[in-house]
């Protein structure tokens, strides 16, 4: 399986992504220009990364501008017809600004950039990043961010909710979600969630930091671990 990291002006973890996919785990990685019009031979069964940072300077909105950067016709197009998109923090927020996941990143409740190791409790293992994961476990995860408190309407909420698409939420170290564990407000502690079709993935914690023992934390290896084994059990591409 290959892998696309979509690169923005702003972008700041597109090689820290290159380097955990390509280094720690050995897969192809290719490096995508947002003015591209091709995906550079990213193909059904690949992935495509739209990475975290501070595209555009997070002028306008947080993804707005990046939004409408050329490439992203190209991996919206992917995006519908199956392909496998994943956004980290600013990628969330650009996935959001494109209609390709519901909802909306607003400033923290404290109206503070945050960046802090917390934990997150997968919802469910119906997903790409949960697949291997222990539901009942919580995870230490990184974060960085100061419009990351995910936000939706309550009938959006609902559905969410309704079909499992709620990937990740804010817990304690107990894995119990509450009120104290919300770090930034986010609509019922949600940290991460998925489209319909489980092909389109964003979460504002940074698994890529959190991947070697060096950094002294492995915990993001295994969400990367999960999607791997979606890929092979659903598209049968991993050698």
């Amino acid at each position: 399986m290959k892998f696309g990291i979509i690169t923005f002006p702003g972008s700041n973890c597109d090689d820290d992504m290159m380097y955990v996919l390509g280094d720690v785990f050995g897969h192809k990685v290719t490096k995508i220009w947002h003015k591209e019009t091709s995906l550079k031979g990213i193909n059904p069964g690949d992935c495509i990364v739209l990475p975290g940072g501070f595209s555009y300077g997070d002028y306008l909105r947080c993804g707005a501008i990046a939004r409408f950067s050329p490439i992203m016709d190209e991996v919206i197009r992917f995006a519908n017809e199956g392909g496998m998109v994943i956004g980290i923090c600013n990628g969330f927020q650009i996935l959001c600004e494109a209609g390709l996941l519901p909802g909306q990143l607003l400033l923290n409740k404290e109206q503070l950039f945050i960046c802090d190791n917390v934990y997150i409790k997968p919802h469910n293992t119906e997903s790409a990043l949960t697949y291997h994961l222990d539901v009942k476990k919580a995870y230490s995860i990184p974060i960085a961010h100061a419009e990351g408190r995910y936000y939706a309407d309550p009938l959006t909420l609902n559905r969410l909710d309704e079909n499992r698409q709620i990937i990740f939420q804010y817990c304690d170290q107990r894995a119990q979600i509450n009120d104290q564990s919300n770090v930034n407000g986010s609509s019922l502690n949600i940290a991460g969630i998925c489209n319909e079709g489980r092909n389109v993935y964003g979460m504002m914690p940074h698994p890529e930091r959190a991947s070697e023992s060096a950094l002294g934390n492995t915990d993001g290896k295994l969400l990367f671990e999960s999607l791997f084994g979606w890929m092979k059990e659903h598209f049968a591409l991993i050698a």
